[in-house]
């Protein structure tokens, strides 16, 4: 390797150390990092660039990360300063850290913590460490705030929170909201402990105490990879806090999976937990239990309620909680689960999800909602340490039958010419995209990649999101099927049913199975038809073979050119 690191965009020649070759990092000046996995130095320098950097990617020799504002303000609100992350880049760095990556670590960390945000006799409260942090901040936030308690303190409207945080974000003055809740007399104290069956993984661990700073608890978002034991971490936090707890889930199944896994590890006893659905009858429900457990959909819901969902929804509102803890938390940003979390009253929020990936760049604003991200496991490290499976991804791609690619081909033909008229753009699209999906040679693959499995005695998800070829697969295979229009009833069943099979055994999903549905028996997935490269669902249909069994295989069925 040459004696010099030269930036490609900078154009600057940068000394190698003397010592460079046991020094793990290469460091941009605009903020990219990459660290060498066969270095000495690995294991610590990625646990330090974790928390301070955001991953880009992760190949078998490099591991690239990138500095950002995001990330800085994170690994600054869980204590740690400016000094000691400049410190530790340049004792790693290969080259002389840039003054570049100086300013910005400094720009970036300067402010957090001048300013906290809490919750106090069921109000708002912004709170500086100075006079001159908060006469900063005013003149952006005046419009929303109710009252000025003192030189250092005014209340906001409960409402208005995210807007605040977003303009304090925006001025470097983040926000961080605080919980004193060891000191906390109002709030009532939960008195339950993890059950001993509960063995907590060190990531787990280590995700929860990122919450914990100083005695005090802090609201940020935890991402942990399908299959690595969301639900414990879960479960851990809210014990370690000990206050009464909101639990948010996606779906009225995945309500009745979180109340199974409250009651397993933790010691919390049937009569003060409590799962809620658009279905549950108000003198079926015991409001005064400690840990209520309800889907995004039903709280966030903001049409027409029946009598009992809103006399339900009055009481969750009017409670003061010490967690909301929130599964599958990239769900958040849509507009309608925002204004949930927003006007209910809670000293803590804590967000879980495989991956903090959406189609669009709302997922930005969970650090306004929440929090910053606080934790991220590393999933290589999780195979190599044996708490996922290592799973072969095979991409399996089928030629189009003739008949259906006349069709297909129809599509871009005039009318007068032989093509299909009669279809506008996103008609065009759907029509393609169902050829595409139910293209017979794709679906006999389908059919021997599951009477093959099966025979072997495998747990097999098959997903669509087309449901016009799952229909077709679930009729020809006499397979059952989950899908939007499933009662809550059904879904539990055919649950109950692929999880007790003692042979092979095949269920069919739409893309409703994507989340909050625990099957960790399955053991191979086939994917039919996709939201054509979504990250995001990609990830998440893969996490449903990464719990460790001895056959885990994902398969990507595809028409040939459909990829």
């Amino acid at each position: 390797m040459e004696n010099e690191y030269r930036h490609p965009e900078k154009k600057e020649n940068k000394s190698l150390k003397p010592d460079n070759e046991r020094r793990p990092l290469w460091v941009s000046p605009t903020g990219s990092i990459i660290l060498e996995t066969c270095s000495e130095f690995y294991k610590q320098a990625a646990d330090f660039c974790i928390a301070i950097a955001e991953p880009e990617s992760r190949l078998e020799q490099f591991h690239e990360y990138k500095l950002t504002p995001a990330s800085l303000y994170g690994a600054a609100s869980a204590g740690f300063d400016a000094e000691n992350m400049i410190k530790y880049l340049k004792m790693l760095s290969k080259t002389d850290l840039a003054p570049e990556i100086v300013r910005m670590i400094e720009k970036h960390t300067e402010n957090v913590g001048k300013l906290a945000l809490y919750l106090k006799d069921g109000s708002i409260i912004v709170e500086g460490k100075s006079v001159q942090a908060v006469e900063t901040i005013l003149p952006y936030v005046r419009d929303v705030v109710l009252e000025k308690l003192s030189d250092k303190s005014f209340k906001i409207d409960q409402y208005k929170v995210e807007q605040v945080r977003q303009k304090c974000r925006e001025i470097n003055y983040p926000l961080i909201e605080v919980y004193d809740y060891k000191n906390d007399r109002t709030c009532p104290d939960l008195g339950i402990k993890l059950s001993p069956k509960a063995q907590l993984r060190p990531y787990q661990k280590k995700s929860v105490d990122k919450i914990f700073v100083g005695g005090k608890a802090r609201s940020g978002v935890i991402v942990l990879p399908c299959g690595a034991g969301k639900s414990l971490t879960g479960v851990y936090a809210t014990v370690r806090l000990g206050k009464p707890c909101l639990c948010f889930a996606n779906t009225a199944v995945s309500v009745d999976q979180w109340v199974s896994q409250f009651k397993t590890w933790s010691t919390v006893g049937d009569n003060r937990i409590q799962g809620i659905t658009s279905n549950t009858k108000a003198f079926e429900v015991n409001l005064k239990a400690d840990i209520i457990v309800t889907t995004y959909s039903m709280y966030g819901y903001t049409g027409h309620r029946s009598k009992d969902s809103e006399e339900i929804i009055k009481v969750i509102e009017g409670r003061e909680w010490g967690l909301i803890l929130m599964d599958e938390v990239h769900m958040v940003p849509a507009k309608n689960f925002r204004d949930a979390v927003a006007r209910t009253k809670s000293h803590c929020k804590v967000g879980l999800t495989a991956t903090l990936l959406r189609e669009d760049e709302a997922i930005q604003d969970l650090e306004f909602i929440i929090g910053p991200k606080v934790y991220e496991a590393n999933w290589q490290e999780l195979v190599q340490a044996g708490y996922l499976a290592n799973v072969k991804c095979f991409e399996v791609l089928c030629p189009m039958s003739k008949e259906y690619m006349r069709e297909y081909l129809k599509l871009y033909l005039p009318c007068g010419k032989g093509g299909s008229g009669g279809f506008n753009g996103e008609d065009k699209k759907s029509v393609q995209h169902t050829l595409c999906s139910s293209n017979p040679n794709k679906l006999m693959v389908c059919e021997y990649l599951i009477h093959y499995h099966e025979q072997q005695r495998d747990k097999i998800i098959v997903f669509s999101d087309n449901l016009f070829t799952l229909d077709q697969i679930g009729t020809r295979l006499q397979k059952l099927i989950i899908r939007g229009e499933t009662s809550h009833q059904e879904r539990t069943q055919v649950i109950k049913k692929f999880k007790e099979a003692n042979k092979g055994f095949t269920v069919l999903l739409s893309k409703v199975g994507d989340t909050s549905l625990d099957l960790p028996e399955a053991t191979v997935v086939i994917q039919i038809s996709s939201q054509g490269g979504s990250r995001r669902q990609e990830a998440q249909r893969l996490g449903r073979v990464l719990r460790p069994k001895p056959t885990k295989d994902k398969y990507g069925v595809v028409t040939g050119g459909e990829a």
